[in-house]
């Protein structure tokens, strides 16, 4: 409001011209077809959230504008799309990107744009039906305004001051087990007549993105000599919201969640909608949720069977016998070939996921002993029930190990030779959609099981017919039945089936159980979120009466909270992780980059936030270091500084809270964009590759530091000692003994000083990794680190 009036002002002060030609301009801007909703850019940089600094502003008439370098240092190719915070389906769109200006669809295919310091985003509804998106660069342009903040002009309502993380202002610190009372504090100056603390707790059913908050208490907080004050008792698990609103001079402000990653907030004025409100969370859980004491200590070696090692020739599919759908599949005659990609113009067919190298799991088996000597000691497996793809998610048979893979009796000894080393293993299975060639569905008629869609038709005689649903108003067969976000080859499962969870994880010989009785050590769940809450409630509770010591691991891909309230999973693919981390080891700033990790401190009960699987490669993203700019052509000056540049997140990686996860060929510079070129094969020097070993020993020895310090893998940790924008100094505490982390992404050595915790005045110090000894003086300690790298030190 304040800022309107000043633009008035201002005009009227220029002479009664300039102020016509503005009113002219107001009155032909029109609000924006999407009302009051504000539109965001969401990709794999910002987890697809719906992020301040990704907010487009609306101009006039549904044109919209942002100009941003988003996350940091953002550089590389993302996928991303416009849309609000709920992805309703008339403010989500994608396309196809060309170079400068796009033309949108409503839900249509992610975006993918390469982009490289300022950004100006133009988003166009104002030219017809179809809306257009111009990114241009902008290196001179200045970063819009992510807070509203900057329009606040009363003095009271900005010296408004609430840091969830510290204990002067919120206690106890994060998540806390149902019955816990809670106190906040909000800072101000005097001025304030009144202050409430709304309290809103969140639905817990659907997609993770739904954040619903109904009403639960409005607290009147009680003035203090600083402020505002006031408590309230959490007595169900669950995950709550909250805000501050506060009248200053007749006029009600917010105190809210602004960066969205908790921490420090900020005021604005109240918004129209409490829609737009940014709530600050608060995760109760379970007094008695437990996670596996194991988890801990994980060290996760992911691999991609079909792409790891060719142990069995002769289980290869074989083009002309093997069946894709009611085609045939493709099979490499060279191991390191790169992986098939139609309309690329290798010379493979139009089919994705058809093409084969061999991998299996006798190739596994064959490579426990180098798999063990990296320092892993856990396994974590795609899928490898039957299926016709080569990723195995489109499951054709969850009771048998695809014939590509071995047998049945093959994964046994696989866990048998595994435990042996002391390594376990961890399969994945996707309770949401099956394949559409498989025993349940049978769509080509492959199986002649008395599928729910056998020879292409609804078959409601099909013992499995209520697993699926069905439209049969319709006519084309691909609008028969409900694909998988509209994927025809992933049928979704009608989750509410009675029969289809008792197949899954009730019975006595379910799914679950199965497996976990032929060595599993848990499962790791895919695309977790659009899976119903109460399904997975149902499911943890047989998966931990069938065995205790599993662990269960969510696919998720934002803010987990909801599922670590005791009752679902114990853990998650850590996605905030790896983004975070791959952005400020390729050179992001420091200080954004550890408030994503703090709020995962703050969010996550600790026995959760320990057993995070902490990812920088996966199957479903581009490599790391195709993230740190190696584009796998050739560049050794550009592969040699990516390389340094993993090895800083290794380090970061093995020294922080969780389970470190390596995903397989990482470790000897495997690289590799989008799908399918980052499920290239391990390059295997008997196979003809050139694995690089320089970089393996570095991996081994980092793997190492972690299991020789029990300090790095259960020592706790608290705020940063020090963050600038480059530096991050960590402390952690196990009993007496104590750990000092530091790593440094500039592309020069940097020397901090650092104010150590009582406790530490006089501790000596070695270093983890050169063995050398580190004086503190008077409490103070003096870090020389290396470039893109950094230290750890292990109190003596």
């Amino acid at each position: 409001m304040m800022s309107r009036l000043l633009v008035i002002a201002a005009l009227l002060l220029t002479g009664p011209s300039a102020f016509a030609a503005a009113a002219t301009a107001a009155a032909d801007c029109k609000p924006s077809p999407l009302g009051q909703r504000e539109l965001f850019v969401r990709g794999a940089f910002n987890n697809w959230a719906a992020q301040d600094e990704a907010r487009l502003r609306h101009i006039c008439n549904g044109r919209y504008e942002l100009i941003a370098p988003f996350n940091g240092q953002l550089a590389g190719e993302f996928e991303f799309k416009i849309a609000d915070e709920d992805w309703s389906d008339d403010a989500n769109f994608g396309g196809t990107l060309a170079p400068l200006l796009t033309h949108l669809q409503r839900k249509g295919p992610a975006l993918k744009h390469r982009f490289s310091g300022l950004q100006k985003l133009v988003f166009d509804m104002s030219s017809g039906p179809t809306p257009t998106l111009s990114i241009t660069p902008c290196p001179s342009c200045t970063p819009t305004a992510a807070t509203p903040e900057a329009s606040l002009g009363n003095p009271v309502a900005l010296s408004l001051r609430f840091d969830s993380r510290a204990s002067a202002s919120k206690a106890p610190f994060g998540a806390v087990t149902e019955g816990t009372t809670v106190g906040f504090n909000l800072a101000a100056q005097p001025g304030v007549g009144k202050a409430t603390l709304v309290i809103e707790k969140r639905r817990l059913e659907g997609n993770q993105e739904v954040l619903e908050y109904a009403p639960l208490a409005r607290l009147a907080m009680a003035a203090t000599a600083g402020g505002w004050t006031a408590s309230h008792r959490f007595d169900a698990k669950a995950i709550y919201g909250y805000y501050f609103e506060v009248e200053i001079d007749g006029q009600t402000y917010i105190y809210q969640n602004e960066k969205g990653s908790m921490g420090l907030g900020s005021a604005a004025e109240m918004p129209d909608s409490a829609k737009h409100i940014r709530r600050y969370r608060q995760t109760v859980f379970a007094a008695d949720f437990k996670v596996p004491e194991w988890a801990a200590d994980a060290v996760y070696y992911y691999i991609f069977p079909e792409r790891f090692r060719n142990g069995d020739k002769g289980n290869d599919p074989k083009p002309g016998v093997a069946k894709y759908h009611d085609k045939t599949v493709e099979l490499h005659k060279h191991w390191l070939d790169k992986p098939s990609k139609p309309g690329s113009g290798d010379g493979s067919d139009d089919i994705y996921n058809n093409d084969f190298f061999g991998g299996d799991l006798a190739g596994i088996i064959e490579k426990l002993d180098y798999i063990k000597a990296l320092g892993a000691n856990t396994i974590y497996l795609t899928p490898i029930f039957k299926a016709a793809s080569n990723h195995k998610y489109d499951t054709a048979d969850y009771l048998a190990v695809d014939p590509g893979f071995g047998t049945n009796a093959d994964f046994t000894r696989l866990c048998a030779e595994a435990a042996k080393r002391s390594i376990r293993v961890l399969p994945d299975a996707s309770l949401n959609h099956t394949g559409a060639d498989s025993v349940y569905f049978d769509r080509f008629g492959n199986y002649k099981s008395g599928g729910a869609f056998e020879g292409g038709k609804p078959n409601p005689n099909s013992p499995y017919a209520d697993w699926y649903s069905f439209d049969s108003t319709q006519t084309e067969p691909d609008k028969q039945f409900k694909g998988w976000v509209g994927v025809a080859d992933l049928p979704e499962l009608n989750k509410a089936s009675k029969s289809f969870r008792q197949f899954a994880y009730g019975a006595p010989d379910s799914v679950m159980k199965q497996w976990l009785d032929r060595g599993a050590a848990g499962w790791r769940m895919d695309v977790a979120p659009w899976v119903p809450d109460d399904f997975w409630r149902e499911w943890r509770a047989a998966i931990k009466a069938h065995r205790p010591d599993a662990i269960t691991v969510a696919e998720t891909w934002f803010d987990a909270s909801k599922f670590f309230l005791g009752d679902s999973f114990d853990s998650t693919m850590n996605y905030i992780f790896r983004n975070a981390v791959l952005d400020y080891a390729a050179g992001g700033d420091a200080i954004k980059f550890y408030a994503n990790m703090e709020l995962m401190r703050e969010a996550y009960p600790p026995q959760a936030f320990y057993a995070l699987m902490n990812l920088l490669s996966t199957h479903d993203q581009p490599r790391a270091l195709h993230h740190f700019g190696y584009l796998d052509d050739g560049d050794a000056k550009k592969l040699a500084e990516a390389k340094q540049r993993l090895r800083l997140a290794v380090l970061f990686q093995m020294s922080y809270p969780g389970a470190p996860t390596i995903y397989y060929g990482d470790e000897v510079g495997v690289a590799g964009g989008e799908d399918p070129y980052n499920r290239a094969t391990y390059p295997w020097a008997d196979e003809g590759g050139k694995p690089d070993t320089a970089l393996l020993d570095d991996f081994k020895r980092l793997t190492k530091m972690r299991r020789d310090h029990a300090v790095l893998r259960h020592g706790s940790i608290s705020a940063p000692l020090l963050v600038d924008a480059n530096v991050v100094v960590l402390a952690r505490q196990l009993g007496t003994s104590w750990a000092i982390t530091a790593t440094n992404n500039d592309a020069e050595v940097r020397t901090v000083s650092v104010t150590l915790p009582a406790a530490l005045a006089n501790t000596k110090f070695r270093d983890a990794l050169t063995g050398a000894s580190v004086k503190v003086g008077g409490g103070i300690l003096t870090l020389t680190l290396p470039a893109l790298f950094g230290s750890v030190l292990i109190s003596r």
